[in-house]
């Protein structure tokens, strides 16, 4: 008789985790086959700080001091305006991380969410509203007295902004040459003989 109810537990026990199973093994497929990431570099969609994902610099942002702060310390500095849900913002953010790279040194780098903006208040040429044009990316560059020595907005190559940065620098001007990044990976046919 026992065997007759160990039988009978085994099947009602089977009888009630198969639906269960069915469904996790659904679940299983159904995430297996979606896509992981829906948004990326070359699309509108938000997925993240542009800057910590696209330009591998989360130095960036939040910003670390405001405009009359720089403007006090007698620093270059630049005013990026962007949106994390742009796609030629996300492509701009790597071009604002290498400037950081060569001028972060001696000069402010303050990327601006335009979502962070109060359209409500009257800016003033201490704050960043002051300068947005309601477009993005949109980039301002200031010399050290405050001046605005470039203002542009849609992405912009790394080698205007170079050329922008050697001036209020007083640099010696690039070649395109010198621009142009080195293969280390170039085959050499002086070690080869």
């Amino acid at each position: 008789m026992s065997l007759f109810f160990q039988s009978m537990g085994r099947s009602l026990l089977t009888l009630a985790l198969r639906p269960a199973l069915v469904v996790l093994i659904s679940l299983l497929c159904w995430f297996s086959l979606s896509p992981t990431a829906l948004a990326g570099i070359n699309d509108d969609r938000y997925d993240g700080n542009i800057f910590v994902l696209y330009a591998g610099n989360g130095s960036l942002v939040p910003v670390k001091e405001t405009l009359a702060q720089a403007f006090s310390q007698g620093r270059p500095t630049m005013l990026t305006f962007y949106v994390d849900d742009s796609q030629d913002c996300k492509q701009f953010a790597i071009v604002v991380s290498r400037l950081q790279e060569f001028y972060g040194r001696r000069t402010s780098f303050l990327p601006i969410s335009v979502d962070a903006l109060n359209p409500e208040t009257t800016p003033t040429p201490m704050d960043p509203a002051y300068y947005y044009r309601e477009g993005v990316p949109q980039t301002v560059i200031f010399d050290q007295n405050g001046q605005v020595r470039f203002d542009q907005t849609g992405t912009v190559s790394y080698e205007t902004l170079d050329r922008v940065f050697r001036g209020i620098f007083d640099l010696p001007a690039k070649t395109t040459k010198d621009f142009q990044r080195r293969s280390y990976n170039e085959f050499n046919t002086e070690l080869a003989e």
